[in-house]
């Protein structure tokens, strides 16, 4: 027997074992890390999916939050497990944003986790406060314009995607505002609210409970449509911007070198279950929109989403932390 039929067997049996684990997969408990904070939209989305995950696979799944570092502390546990789908990450467009913003990261964004699944996608809501003084969309950009670097904007924090869809939305109406970074979300809104700044552009499931109770002032939604969940919200492209599209989206990824079969088949089993009434309920109560891919679309539209960000940083002139 040659080396090249050897190899050919070999490969045969690695196949066929690949295979029948995947048949069997999973038969134990799976890991859902999710790196930021309970209630975060990302804990959301990771909760409702484990509800139906659990149910189709007759297995706990279990979601487990480690925040920290701008989601690389919970990212890079997931990297450094075993690559045998029992540990996951769930994770928002930060993990698209974040080789834009830091000059080291400890995980490869493109080569140590495996693309699996897009989750969903939201718009985030252009936020503005009641006490202040723009009512529309077009006020604020007036009033930017007329004083270039005077007014500020919120953010969650350096290199956060609510920084640079604020700083892409900046570039794209040409006006100049001083970005003001905040721990997280909460503390931003609350600054939001008080009108210490201008605009924050918020995870539309946490902004549209403050629109709703007369605590903020909505001057629209990223998406180029609306959201059917608030139709009248007008999009940022309906105002003068067309082709203005920003979404906040959630997917799943795994260890490099967990198998292809596994990676389809939980590929499979999240598209059907983002077909299921409960989860698409659940998704639009949060504003939320499913959305399926194959494990090669969602790596070309992760791919899409890294090289956007890098533009956005490298156009706004954002130093690398």
């Amino acid at each position: 027997m040659n080396f090249s039929l050897k190899h050919l067997i070999i490969i045969g049996i690695c196949s066929l074992s690949a295979f029948v684990h995947a048949q069997t997969y999973p038969n134990r408990p799976v890991k859902l890390i999710v790196p930021l904070t309970p209630g975060s939209g990302v804990d959301i989305v990771a909760r409702i999916l484990a509800k139906n995950l659990s149910e189709t696979w007759k297995q706990p799944v279990i979601v487990e939050n480690r925040p920290g570092a701008g989601g690389l502390i919970g990212t890079s546990a997931v990297v450094n497990a075993d690559p045998d789908g029992y540990t996951l990450l769930v994770q928002s467009a930060s993990y698209a944003a974040n080789p834009a913003i830091y000059k080291k990261l400890p995980y490869g964004s493109k080569k140590s986790l495996i693309d699996v699944s897009l989750l969903g996608i939201t718009p985030y809501l252009m936020s503005t406060s009641p006490a202040g003084p723009y009512t529309s969309l077009k006020d604020l950009v007036i009033a930017a314009k007329e004083r270039p670097g005077e007014l500020a904007f919120a953010s969650a924090g350096i290199g956060s995607s609510t920084h640079l869809v604020a700083e892409y939305f900046n570039q794209v109406a040409g006006i100049k505002m001083t970005h003001v970074p905040y721990k997280g979300g909460p503390e931003a809104i609350q600054d939001l609210i008080a009108n210490r700044v201008a605009y924050f552009m918020i995870a539309f499931d946490t902004a549209i409970n403050q629109v709703n109770a007369g605590k903020l002032r909505a001057l629209g939604v990223t998406t180029a449509a609306r959201s059917e969940v608030a139709a009248t919200i007008p999009s940022i492209a309906e105002q003068g911007y067309p082709g203005f599209d920003m979404s906040l989206w959630f997917g799943l990824w795994a260890p490099n070198g967990t198998s292809s079969a596994i990676v389809r088949k939980i590929n499979a089993d999240v598209n059907l279950a983002l077909q299921d009434r409960e989860v698409i309920t659940a998704y639009t109560k949060a504003g939320i929109q499913s959305k399926q891919m194959s494990p090669e679309e969602f790596r070309k539209f992760v791919l899409s989403e890294i090289a956007q960000y890098q533009k956005i940083v490298s156009s706004a002139k954002i130093e690398q932390q």
